[in-house]
């Protein structure tokens, strides 16, 4: 059980901390899970055409977060091209999309690991609005998870099955997603 939690400091990096798990320990590994059980013509079905595909939604969630966290926050060049992310329809393999967002997500905790926590309510310029550090990560591990849940819902359609994400044996939820193959 979690210490409570004392001074604003404490929130501020009990709050980047979370945001930190959720991404790379909880979001990360669900959708590994699904693409190591997907093959490259099942990443980029598309139930109709306006819906998007799985390699669509990897790209986007990649373009997101290096815009808001690597370029907003980090200050780095955002070289984000966000229509294109929903443009390609060309495969690009699974085996390229989990390095990306492996890369990307890497880039996303770099720059939230040296985050000041101090700082969650200064305001940054990001997708030309002007936005606290608080929402800018807030908003990415929403919509993060909303993706993920995407990607989830998309891989059963296709297969047809359980992901099998938790373990009931002993009568509660025990997570079973990290334990993935490596690509």
């Amino acid at each position: 059980m979690r210490k409570f939690v004392q001074t604003k400091s404490d929130v501020s990096r009990e709050f980047i901390a979370q945001a930190r798990h959720y991404l790379g320990e909880d979001y990360l590994p669900k959708i590994e899970r699904c693409l190591e059980k997907l093959n490259d013509e099942q990443i980029w079905w598309r139930p109709n055409p306006e819906s998007n595909s799985i390699g669509n939604l990897l790209l986007h969630l990649c373009g997101n977060v290096r815009q808001w966290i690597v370029s907003g926050l980090g200050r780095e060049v955002d070289h984000r091209e966000r229509q294109a992310e929903f443009d390609q329809r060309s495969v690009i393999t699974r085996s390229n999309l989990l390095t990306r967002l492996r890369e990307t997500l890497e880039d996303v905790d770099r720059v939230l690991d040296g985050f000041n926590g101090d700082r969650l309510l200064e305001t940054y310029r990001i997708q030309g609005c002007e936005v606290t550090a608080l929402q800018a990560i807030f908003h990415v591990t929403e919509h993060f998870s909303m993706h993920t849940g995407q990607i989830i819902y998309l891989t059963k359609v296709l297969l047809a099955s359980d992901l099998k994400f938790y373990d009931f044996t002993d009568g509660l939820p025990a997570q079973t997603w990290h334990n993935t193959s490596s690509d």
